[in-house]
């Protein structure tokens, strides 16, 4: 159909799961799309996958000096952003009594500091009409073992969504959160596949989930396309989740 026709959209963590699954989906409803990611191997096979319509630029978005660097080559090869998916995210499985320093600043340097600059940075070549999408999870409302320091993170950026749904108001930008449940992305599996309990684990989430699966990144990355289209052009502020039921019921 096109809906996203002579757009120019941003997609951190693009390189894999949502994120390239999206930044796919924007692609081929006629967006021109930038990645952006912290390896540029994997990068370069996420272009491969998404066609020409895409270009890559390699950054860690919880670096403030990477994100100067990043959103300046933006601005010089395409001059606004029309659509931004924030979708970078890290987490952890440390449980209370063995959360480390190191891993909480790392999840909150990328989900919640990353986040906001990466924002912020947008803002500048945003004009009325844009659409800035958040990844957040289910995580953020939910309580999981193991998982607190990232379910903190994700509330962060329901909370973001809230207060800049009113910062914006008048400017015409509208931001929305994109709330995914147990969904079958390296990130989440090699994850699951660290704790040495990925079967069990799995096994859990699924029992959890009314339409009793994980989900697709390909079905994530639809809603995402309907909140970076105008089929959502009176949606700002609030929380689309995707979860099978998850954090429903």
């Amino acid at each position: 159909m096109n809906r996203l026709d002579g757009k120019i959209a941003v997609v951190t963590g693009g390189n894999s799961g949502i994120g390239l699954a999206s930044a796919k989906r924007f692609a081929a409803e006629g967006a021109e799309v930038v990645i952006v990611g912290r390896r540029q191997e994997e990068l370069d096979k996420a272009l491969e996958v998404i066609g020409p319509r895409a270009v890559a630029i390699q950054g860690d978005i919880s670096r403030l000096d990477d994100l100067e660097r990043v959103f300046a080559t933006i601005e010089a090869a395409k001059g606004r952003i029309d659509i931004l998916l924030a979708n970078a995210g890290v987490g952890d499985m440390q449980p209370i009594g063995s959360i480390t320093e190191e891993s909480f600043d790392r999840v909150f340097g990328v989900n919640v500091k990353g986040t906001l600059f990466t924002v912020q940075k947008t803002l500048a070549m945003m004009k009325a009409g844009g659409s800035i999408i958040l990844t957040g999870s289910t995580a953020g409302s939910t309580g999981s073992p193991a998982f607190s320091v990232y379910s903190a993170s994700k509330a962060a950026i329901r909370n973001f969504v809230r207060g800049w749904a009113v910062d914006l108001k008048g400017t015409g930008i509208r931001v929305n959160v994109l709330s995914p449940g147990p969904t079958s992305t390296p990130g989440l599996l090699n994850g699951l596949a660290r704790s040495g309990q990925q079967e069990a684990m799995i096994a859990g989430l699924v029992a959890k989930t009314p339409l009793g699966r994980m989900g697709d990144p390909d079905e994530v990355a639809a809603a995402a396309l309907f909140l970076a289209s105008d089929d959502s052009s009176f949606m700002t502020g609030s929380e689309l989740s995707v979860d099978g039921g998850y954090a429903q019921v």
